[in-house]
């Protein structure tokens, strides 16, 4: 059995923004140390030459995971969360997933498609980041570790839909609803959003 969390790993979106979980993580009452990772390249985190995939991305976050650790992540970062969780999971103790994708396929559970907008918006993202799509549904039931999933029930991007599909396809995983929440929820609605996680954590 995985210890408790000693380290917090906070991924961001596609948007890079290591400020999006600080709202959220300064509520946290679990006393595990927090780190706040960022995309090189995207957001405040210089480029990094190294960095040429996607699999770059997972391979720094994995290189974090050095003791028991909880990874929280939100929307395009937790596919990063879930992929470094199955490369170690002998080390991640406890997944948050916000308004992810989880790595299936977003447009048959009536999901947005957001990249044409954040194209236009972010016009220096990597396209390999853009791009990338990976069906990781037949490995889901690998994941045995706590996953708390939180969800907004007015999100374009990410529908309630596919909240529901992840916690049917993990193990151990719990769904909690925002109504009226969007895509953002995790840094907008951190006073509801630190208490879930802070249980969570506390989880066996």
């Amino acid at each position: 059995m995985t210890p408790p969390p000693s380290k917090l790993l906070f991924l961001p979106s596609a948007s890079g923004s290591m400020q999006f979980w600080r709202p959220t993580a300064d509520l946290l009452t679990h006393p595990a140390r927090k780190v706040h990772i960022g995309w090189p390249g995207l957001g405040s985190t210089p480029v990094d030459p190294s960095v040429t995939g996607f699999t770059d991305l997972v391979a720094r976050v994995v290189a974090e995971i050095d003791q028991p650790t909880a990874l929280i992540a939100q929307s395009m970062g937790g596919v990063v969360a879930m992929l470094a969780a199955l490369e170690r999971p002998e080390q991640v103790s406890h997944l948050v997933l916000a308004a992810t994708s989880g790595g299936m396929d977003m447009a048959s559970l009536g999901a947005q498609d957001w990249r044409p907008l954040f194209t236009a918006e972010n016009r220096t993202v990597p396209q390999w980041f853009i791009e990338h799509h990976e069906d990781l549904t037949h490995r889901l039931a690998e994941l045995r570790m706590p996953v708390l999933l939180l969800w907004g029930d007015a999100d374009p991007i990410s529908p309630v839909g596919v909240g529901q599909r992840l916690a049917a396809l993990l193990p151990r995983a719990e769904l909690h609803v925002f109504p009226g929440a969007g895509h953002r929820l995790a840094k907008n609605l951190a006073v509801q959003v630190a208490p879930l996680i802070d249980r969570h954590l506390a989880r066996s």
